[in-house]
């Protein structure tokens, strides 16, 4: 897994394993954008009650600037890379497209998945009811500390944002052993210890998601936090900015593309 996470042929590899060949490979840049960008259309808009014919695909340069891709065409792959953020797959079986995008706290307080659900929904006719939803590995609750200016755009945003974050006295052994050394003239008597805040990113997603209609049973959150695994998994902050990045891949099978759709 190492060998091959680490590699510049992950891609290859990957498309290998799906057995799909000559695919296109689009990843996000290392850019918070909270769009969503459609890639390669196979039918028209479901208002238009027809379908339309294959769309080619488009040719974007290396760095595409997004935080969300979504597709319905068979034998494409569409990736995102995480170190700490989360990597989000949503998919319709029923239509058979799916979506990936990446959702760190930018992309989230602008609402990044609620987007995917809504253009899924605008291109393929997709049915938030029938969306399955796969948070995977990121920073969870645990390590994610932010600013207070962070709690405060959520705030601005969701009415629920007080259920999103937690606060901490930080510990300081040499206080507690000798507290006598910090008396103040302040009531009560004490210098204040500084309050760490912490951010339940997978919760904030999970509750976006519900909010498009998804269903709370077809989504899926990995259990594991990057920066409390970083023997195992890629974390930005635990490893100071000096890592690698993970990749969260989906594609619909080319089998796939002679599909009727409904």
């Amino acid at each position: 897994m190492d060998s091959a996470r680490g590699s510049a042929d992950f891609p290859a590899l990957m498309a290998g394993a799906l057995s799909i060949s000559d695919l296109p490979n689009k990843t996000r840049s290392e850019w918070s954008s909270a769009t969503v960008r459609l890639f390669c259309r196979s039918s028209a808009p479901p208002e238009g009650k027809s379908s339309g014919p294959l769309l080619p695909c488009a040719r974007f340069t290396p760095t595409l600037f997004t935080d969300g891709l979504i597709t319905d065409r068979p034998g494409i792959v569409l990736a995102v890379q995480t170190a700490d953020c989360l990597p989000i797959i949503l998919i319709d079986p029923k239509r058979r497209d799916l979506g990936v995008f990446h959702a760190g706290w930018r992309g989230t307080v602008k609402r990044i998945i609620e987007k995917g659900v809504g253009e899924m929904r605008r291109w393929f006719g997709t049915l938030p009811r029938d969306i399955k939803a796969a948070i995977g590995p990121g920073i969870h609750a645990c390590c994610y500390d932010v600013g207070p200016e962070v709690r405060q755009q959520f705030e601005s945003q969701f009415a629920y944002a007080s259920d999103l974050f937690r606060e901490t006295k930080e510990s300081d052994p040499v206080r507690e052993k000798y507290p006598l050394l910090f008396l103040t003239a302040r009531a009560p008597g004490h210098s204040e210890l500084p309050t760490k805040i912490f951010l339940d990113l997978v919760e904030a997603n999970r509750r976006q998601l519900i909010d498009a209609g998804v269903s709370p049973k077809n989504i899926c959150a990995s259990a594991s936090c990057t920066a409390c695994r970083a023997d195992l998994l890629f974390s930005y902050r635990a490893e100071k900015g000096v890592t690698g990045r993970m990749m969260g891949v989906a594609g619909i099978h080319d089998s796939f593309s002679t599909r009727t759709r409904r």
